[in-house]
């Protein structure tokens, strides 16, 4: 009888025996899941510039996160967005990022960190075809975007180009360009920088020398070629539009170098150059060439609309030349030689 009453006494302390047993193994795996979990989302203390290819989804850019060491596993990178409910909402580009853990990173893609940016400087004066090679040494597609400039598509090219191309309208300034951004939003952010010289008072000072925007922007751009500093501009802007109000030949050299795909400098009168039928050669095609042979900067196209056409003696300038770093200006062909005899014959 007491044998028995002994073992009723120890079913309890078995069956409290085995409640904390299983208590301790499930907080123990409680604590193994979070502790793994914590490793899985934690730092890996790397740091690498990636590429987030523009559309791809929480589990690729996962796995390109894990390639570069930046999280231990795409699958857990992928869940937590969708806990997160940022998916869809990670941005492409190029980023420098640091492993900081799963949070971190997504808060980064998600909006919190700029993708990494070069800053490029296009100067005053270069053609379409110098900001190419440019683009090309940045590690950006030049050839994609001369191919837009060159052939742009019709339903986001501005109203104001009548030209060819886009030469002439990307505008010179230094840009922060996202790394890898494509031809398409590299011409569109200089495009819209230029929108922001054609203000509603510059058109109508173009209008009341007779030039449309385009014609503003092509003899602006002879302007910027021809011109040895920006306080020579309005006097050579003056001898342009007075010739064409004369109606003479503009005999600009830039144009031919333009139209024969040369440095003005490497123009040869001997080789015929300057006899060359072309639309830009405007010692042979009366008036403005057909657009702008080089993207003009602010300056160039102040000075067109604030151009200064006349001398002390009130006679409007037809003529210059530079000699020893100086503009000479002249309003009769005879006055222009006597200049031209004293300084180089």
């Amino acid at each position: 009888m007491s044998g028995k009453l002994n073992e009723k006494k120890r079913e309890p302390s078995s069956r409290r025996r085995c409640w904390f047993f299983l208590a301790a193994s499930f907080l123990l795996l409680t604590v193994g899941a979070a502790a793994w979990i914590s490793w899985l989302l934690g730092p890996t203390g790397a740091s690498a510039i990636v590429e987030i290819p523009k559309g791809a989804g929480a589990r690729t850019v996962g796995r390109i996160l894990q390639n570069s060491g930046l999280l231990r596993s795409a699958s857990a990178f992928a869940a937590y967005a969708r806990w997160r409910g940022l998916s869809s909402k990670i941005h492409s580009g190029y980023y420098k990022l640091d492993g900081e853990g799963v949070p971190a990173l997504l808060d980064d893609l998600a909006g919190g960190k700029a993708p990494v940016m070069i800053r490029l400087l296009f100067p005053e004066g270069w053609r379409a075809v110098d900001y190419a090679k440019r683009l090309n040494e940045a590690g950006f597609d030049g050839a994609g975007f001369l191919r837009i400039v060159e052939h742009p598509p019709a339903e986001w090219t501005p109203p104001y180009v009548a030209g060819p191309s886009l030469e002439g309208y990307l505008f010179p300034d230094t840009y922060d360009l996202p790394k890898g951004a494509s031809p398409e939003v590299i011409v569109a952010v200089m495009l819209r920088r230029f929108a922001r010289e054609v203000t509603p008072k510059r058109e109508e000072a173009a209008r009341k020398l007779k030039l449309t925007v385009h014609e503003w922007v092509t003899l602006a751009s002879l302007v910027q070629a021809e011109a040895g500093s920006e306080q020579e501009m309005p006097w050579i802007a003056g001898v342009f539009l007075n010739r064409l109000d004369a109606g003479m030949m503009l005999q600009s050299d830039p144009t031919v170098a333009y139209a024969l795909g040369k440095k003005p400098q490497e123009l040869d009168r001997r080789a015929g150059d300057f006899d060359v039928d072309a639309p830009y050669n405007t010692y042979k095609k009366p008036g403005l060439p057909p657009g702008p042979i080089c993207n003009p900067g602010a300056a160039a196209l102040l000075a067109v609309l604030h151009a200064e056409r006349l001398g002390k003696n009130g006679l409007p300038y037809f003529y210059f030349f530079h000699a020893g770093g100086k503009l000479y200006l002249s309003s009769t062909f005879s006055e222009h030689l006597r200049k031209l005899n004293k300084h180089f014959y």
